[in-house]
């Protein structure tokens, strides 16, 4: 019988750290924020948009900071596309609040401040799950959605 192998344990040789290494940029990041919510338009065509920043230096991505606005049913898009053409388990979206758009409410419903504010920090966990995973950064959906001014619903699902 054969001696049963150890793992190495031994310590890597790795170099010190200096300041430039720790306080400079990192090697690679994505940096995602959803902010400035806007409510636009009136009675039955209103909507809000919020702003999605993006900075990376991940070569994947064609640019290196965007930022465009979106609203909710662009990120439903989103998730609809990632659901439908990628192999990625799509996390929820933070929730439609179907009950806040009922008519004769004695508040503004989905335009209330503390209810566009739980959606915008829901959006943003949303969107950092989903660009955070390596098998979605190939997505064309999802660099139209972080890089460009407008969603081309008509576009060709596909790897970048």
């Amino acid at each position: 019988m054969s001696e049963p192998t150890v793992a190495d344990t031994r310590r890597l040789n790795s170099k010190p750290q200096d300041l430039t290494d720790a306080y400079g940029p990192p090697s690679n990041f994505l940096e995602i924020d959803v902010y400035d919510p806007q409510t636009v338009g009136v009675g039955r065509n209103r909507f809000t948009t919020y702003e999605v920043r993006m900075r990376t230096n991940l070569p994947i991505f064609k640019l290196k900071e965007s930022c465009v606005r979106r609203r909710y049913s662009d990120f439903e898009w989103l998730k609809n596309e990632l659901e439908r053409d990628s192999k990625i388990v799509v996390p929820p979206l933070p929730g439609k609040a179907l009950k806040r758009q009922l008519p004769f409410r004695g508040d503004e419903g989905i335009f209330e401040e503390s209810f566009i504010e739980e959606r915008r920090v829901g959006l943003e966990q949303f969107i950092n799950r989903i660009a955070g995973h390596p098998l979605a950064q190939n997505e064309r959906c999802l660099h139209m959605f972080l890089q460009e001014e407008s969603i081309d619903r008509n576009y060709i699902p596909g790897k970048v």
